[in-house]
């Protein structure tokens, strides 16, 4: 793909909206629509994988766009919910950082990435991969801001999944990437085990504690 070319064209407005998604995810105030823009980066990253595949002419590639579809914009964002709605979850997001003050450091991340990026890969990489990786840290760091700047344990968790997906970013334009799939299907994996030990923090936030010999005085079997 050269400048200016469909190609290009098509595969930066895709990594263009998964990032302005991240500045999405810190922006919310409400884990409902912090849910709701995560699953939006999700079908945003599936159809980002899809065109890779298509323009690098990689079949494999669309089982990534599959994977990516199905956890990160369909099966995840529900579960997320069915936890908001069963656990009766305050639903305001709890910020240790406030909103502006995280979006600052957002934009400060974003022009880190780029700075870092493009200098060191000057020569080394055709310009869209150049781009896509810069997109990709981008979105990465984003994801770990997220995780320091929001006390709530599904927004942390939210964060991470969002820091994968920059992850994914980057492998999906790297031209002639061989474990692409093989890393999906790990990163799956990894996911529906995050998602599995929301369970684990949920419990924390609202007994205080991991210690299930708590459970045991509570049912009267314990001391």
């Amino acid at each position: 793909m050269t400048f200016g070319s469909t190609g290009y064209d098509i595969a930066h407005l895709l990594g263009g909206g998964i990032l302005l998604l991240s500045f999405v995810l810190l922006y919310q105030r409400r884990l409902d629509a912090v849910i709701n823009a995560f699953a939006v980066q999700g079908g945003l990253l599936a159809a980002a994988a899809a065109w890779q595949a298509y323009v690098q002419a990689a079949p494999g590639l669309y089982i990534t766009a599959l994977l990516a579809f199905g956890a990160k914009a369909l099966l995840i964002p529900l579960a997320l919910r069915l936890l908001l709605r069963r656990l009766g979850l305050h639903r305001t997001v709890e910020t240790a950082l406030g909103i502006g003050p995280s979006l600052l450091a957002a934009v400060a991340l974003v022009g880190l990435a780029v700075m870092v990026v493009l200098p060191v890969t000057a020569g080394q990489a055709q310009a869209v991969t150049r781009e896509n990786l810069a997109l990709a840290l981008s979105v990465l760091l984003l994801g770990m801001l997220m995780m320091i700047a929001r006390r709530n344990a599904i927004s942390q968790v939210i964060g991470l999944l969002s820091l994968e997906n920059g992850l994914i970013l980057a492998a999906i334009g790297a031209q002639g990437m061989p474990l692409v799939v093989e890393l999906s299907t790990a990163a799956l994996v990894l996911m529906l085990a995050l998602v599995a030990g929301i369970v684990v923090f949920l419990l924390r936030d609202r007994m205080a504690t991991l210690d299930t010999g708590l459970l045991d005085r509570q049912r009267g079997e314990g001391p």
